[in-house]
């Protein structure tokens, strides 16, 4: 089971300022005369030490060049730049609206060949209808400085379903069947969302299976996530989203997707699922 994604990010914050630390240290130099060939307050350098804060550019190669050590200088700068890219706030991710958030997962999408999903908590977005789309999105539309482009971004979230009818693409779905029966809007847009589920599965491209309440597990429900290929994983959580890159972690979360397709059901029963989760809400 992989750790966790926001673990992840503070690891990885954790390993570059040990770095930066050792560095120092092998210099010989103290943190304040360190700070003092940067020109910056020692306040900085123990923040940077705790992984309290992390470096910018400019910041990296003043501290390899007060320690001698500017031939890793590039090196540093990649790792940091990674620890940036891997935990994005949704607050930031949202700021210039929500349509632009969607795009964002629409360009990804469409240049992924192999999409594996797996949800716990709601139908993954490949896979949602404009009303069930709508519902979702709407929590974040006050929040957003945009909030009027609700409309454009359900719109946007519709057009990232298109790998399942063009293109080059294989799609797998994993969902757990808790996730049928969230009431995440009115019974009207539930039914619709799910008798779309029925029509998507027989699309030749797409392969969507159903973990059920009874299956016995040896691996409990984790974190929604996505994989695309086998380059990236993006989780979200509650305050942000996470993007990891890092290969070993990539391949835990490969591997659990694997695992969880064990405990699924397919086809015929499948469908039993979602026509029996139909059947309550009508």
């Amino acid at each position: 089971m992989p750790t966790s994604p926001l673990s992840a990010a503070q690891a990885a914050r954790q390993a570059l300022a040990d770095r930066l630390l050792h560095l120092r240290k092998d210099a010989g130099l103290t943190g304040r005369e360190l700070s003092a060939r940067c020109g910056w307050h020692p306040a900085k350098t123990t923040r940077i030490q705790k992984a309290e804060s992390t470096p910018s550019d400019s910041d990296i190669r003043a501290w390899c060049t007060a320690c001698g050590a500017e031939n890793l200088i590039p090196e540093l700068i990649a790792a940091s730049r990674s620890v940036a890219s891997m935990y994005m706030e949704w607050k930031r991710l949202r700021h210039t609206g929500l349509r632009q958030l969607q795009e964002s997962y629409t360009q990804s999408y469409s240049e992924s060949r192999l999409l594996r999903f797996y949800s716990s908590d709601v139908v993954p977005g490949m896979l949602q209808t404009p009303g069930y789309a709508a519902a979702i999105l709407s929590r974040f539309a006050s929040e957003a400085s945009s909030p009027d482009d609700l409309e454009q971004a359900v719109a946007q979230r519709i057009q990232s379903t298109r790998p399942m009818y063009e293109g080059n693409h294989r799609i797998a779905c994993l969902v757990e069947e808790s996730v049928l029966r969230y009431r995440i809007s009115e019974p009207p847009v539930m039914v619709s969302q799910l008798t779309h589920l029925l029509s998507v599965m027989s699309l030749s491209r797409v392969s969507l299976g159903i973990i059920p309440f009874t299956a016995q597990r040896t691996l409990w429900p984790v974190e929604t996530f996505h994989i695309l290929d086998d380059v990236h994983v993006e989780v979200e959580l509650v305050s942000a989203r996470v993007r990891i890159t890092s290969p070993p972690e990539v391949r835990e979360y490969i591997q659990t997707f694997a695992e969880l397709q064990g405990f699924a059901v397919y086809g015929r029963e499948a469908r039993a699922a979602i026509e029996t989760t139909i059947d309550a809400l009508e």
